[in-house]
């Protein structure tokens, strides 16, 4: 159910981001405890501010009451991805080229599941990451298909 939901919702924020000059960058709809919560992530070159996700928030809460592709009750929330925004699809990963990340595998490349490190490429479905092993950088070559999940990663 969850999934009709969020492709409903893609569906309908697309064209109010494409308007604005925004990007989505992920829509969830899950329940916590009793309540169900529809978050909708947004972003731009620029960054997005309070403004553009209370009128991302008010347009689309507009057209959702309209359409009405929700039957339970659900509050809505708009935001940035925040710092460590995920990365979901490979336009994601081409524009994370030269920034850190971190990454989760299906199954261990030189024996890890998870890597962080400097995203030096993205070529041909690969991801070249550059990671500290105890004193040394070794890059790491990944098969895209390989990766669970990517998110950007602030490094102190």
């Amino acid at each position: 159910m969850s999934s009709k939901v969020t492709t409903a919702v893609e569906e309908l924020v697309i064209p109010i981001l494409t308007n604005m000059q925004l990007e989505l960058v992920d829509v969830e709809f899950k329940k916590e405890g009793k309540n169900w919560f529809l978050r909708v992530y947004i972003d731009s070159e620029k960054g997005v501010d309070i403004e553009d996700c209370g009128t991302v928030s008010e347009r689309l809460s507009e057209l959702l009451d309209e359409k009405d592709p929700i039957t339970q009750a659900y509050f809505l929330e708009v935001s940035s991805p925040g710092a460590e925004r995920p990365l979901k699809k490979e336009s994601d990963i081409e524009k994370a080229v030269g920034k850190n990340i971190y990454v989760t595998l299906y199954e261990p490349i030189q024996g890890e599941k998870t890597h962080e490190g400097k995203l030096v490429s993205f070529v041909e479905n690969q991801l070249t990451i550059a990671t500290k092993q105890k004193t040394r950088l070794v890059e790491v070559v990944i098969p895209y298909e390989k990766v669970a999940s990517a998110r950007l990663a602030v490094v102190f």
